[in-house]
């Protein structure tokens, strides 16, 4: 009896042993993926730092521009003649590196092709405009075009109308579709 108790306790004590062993690992295991975790949210943390500090440059930057676009403080209440826009536009060109000016356009080519644009346009649409003596003899001409072939007197209403008139429909020489 005394070899079977022994047995059971060093079974027992066996198994205590090897279940410690396993505690030992699965904490091990347990330990380094938190310092895993701990570094991923320090590099979390890093990134979110240096994505705040380009939103505060960003702003400031922003906010610099749009104190350059504003009038300066001297100037407050005076408007500005386009002489002195013209040169404060031509200093900043020619603070431009020279590939960039070079895309910019000569502003008295842009007026000179915006004068003759507006020319041609005028040109092309003189003619569309009638007088009213015009107006006058259109009209008389549709009139003695109507009387002469029995039509309407009123051409746009025989546009928008997809059936002939009555009168036209009484000299016309092919037969009705629908019987009488």
């Amino acid at each position: 009896m005394k070899k079977i108790f022994i047995v059971s306790m060093l079974i027992a004590f066996a198994m205590i042993c090897a279940c410690q062993k396993q505690n030992s690992a699965a904490e091990q295991q347990l330990a380094q993926r938190k310092t895993e975790l701990d570094t991923r949210e320090a590099a979390l943390d890093e990134r979110e730092k240096a994505l705040v500090e380009r939103e505060r440059a960003f702003a400031q930057r922003e906010k610099a521009a749009a104190n350059v676009r504003t009038i300066p403080p001297g100037v407050q209440g005076q408007t500005p003649d386009a002489a002195q826009i013209q040169a404060e536009r031509d200093r900043r060109i020619q603070q431009l590196p020279p590939e960039f000016r070079a895309l910019i356009p000569d502003r008295s080519k842009v007026d000179a092709a915006k004068v003759e644009k507006d020319r041609m346009t005028r040109e092309r649409l003189a003619p569309r405009q009638l007088g009213p003596e015009d107006l006058q003899r259109q009209y008389q001409r549709n009139l003695d075009k109507a009387k002469m072939s029995g039509k309407a007197v009123f051409p746009a209403a025989e546009a928008t109308s997809p059936t002939p008139s009555p009168a036209v429909e009484a000299t016309s020489p092919s037969p009705s579709p629908t019987p009488e």
